[in-house]
């Protein structure tokens, strides 16, 4: 009943996009089984936690302890504790609680990590190598979909959630859908334009019975869905890279890192990759100090 209201708040009011709904949905449940494992010291046999009034700090510290202890990163474990912090202040304000258990709860500390990035020249000649893709449907779906990613930065769930309505081929732009429904304009290349063209045309013919207006969709017609995305994108980057992550995410950190380092400046990559604030674009700026330090070292005769 309580995760049931929250979920419905978070999709409906919030208006949170799907892949959100599903991570917060997913900690939740893993936090009730946690809760409810008879293994656990002080549950008794047969007994079931239903109300959120039953749960304690020391509950959901005990949570995050066993999570560490399953050597997941510090980020993982403080999504899951934002995911419970988000969760009780909900039942709060609704007076369904009358404690929040979770105000107490404080955050991993995370090391500092650089952005993983490809290599761009490699990334641009393996979508220039027309050997690379198929020029049937599946073939230039998955070319467009690793060069939208590349050529505008967007997140994996904003992807997802593009519409055929949503390119605009005479402006040259494209509208998105980003975190807290905030809605941003995107310039797309010449040669994008061209290949969403090509696509939008395959994708016509194919004669799908569900006619679905998201842009990128199956092989069959259907919605795409991010494990498909992750499986595209693994697979051609696979080509140009031995490095384990080979997410959609790379590509977003390599779109930032290459504009960066062709002198664009960071307000206008900051709002081109729709962050709130610019703390969150900088750690862009860490990429090209380490390239310009290899580039001394490579080049200055005192290096």
């Amino acid at each position: 009943m309580f995760l049931e209201r929250f979920i419905q708040y978070i999709k409906f009011e919030k208006r949170y996009s799907p892949h959100t709904v599903s991570a917060y949905e997913s900690d939740l449940d893993q936090f009730m089984l946690f809760l409810n494992n008879p293994d656990k010291a002080g549950v008794a046999p047969g007994q079931v936690i239903i109300h959120p009034n039953q749960i304690s700090y020391h509950d959901i510290r005990d949570w995050m302890v066993e999570l560490m202890g399953q050597k997941l990163t510090a980020r993982s474990v403080n999504r899951k504790m934002a995911t419970l912090r988000k969760y009780f202040k909900f039942l709060l304000q609704e007076g369904l609680i009358t404690e929040n258990p979770s105000s107490k709860i404080r955050s991993q500390k995370i090391p500092k990590t650089l952005p993983v990035v490809v290599e761009d020249a490699r990334l641009t000649q393996m979508l220039d190598d027309n050997k690379i893709f198929a020029d049937d449907f599946t073939g230039q779906r998955d070319k467009l979909i690793i060069e939208m990613l590349f050529g505008t930065g967007i997140r994996l769930a904003e992807l997802l959630g593009i519409k055929d309505q949503d390119i605009n081929d005479y402006e040259g732009t494209l509208k998105v859908l980003g975190k807290r429904n905030k809605e941003r304009i995107i310039p797309i290349n010449t040669e994008l334009r061209i290949l969403l063209g090509k696509y939008l045309e395959l994708k016509k013919n194919q004669n799908f019975h569900n006619n679905s207006a998201t842009l990128i969709v199956t092989s069959k017609g259907a919605d795409a869905y991010p494990k498909l995305i992750y499986l595209i994108v693994q697979k051609y980057l696979s080509n140009i890279s031995t490095q384990n992550k080979r997410s959609p995410h790379v590509l977003r950190h390599t779109f930032a890192t290459s504009l960066l380092n062709s002198g664009a400046d960071l307000n206008s990559i900051k709002e081109l990759l729709g962050h709130a604030n610019l703390s969150a674009t900088q750690i862009y700026t860490h990429n090209s100090v380490e390239r310009l330090k290899s580039i001394y070292k490579q080049a200055h005769p005192k290096a």
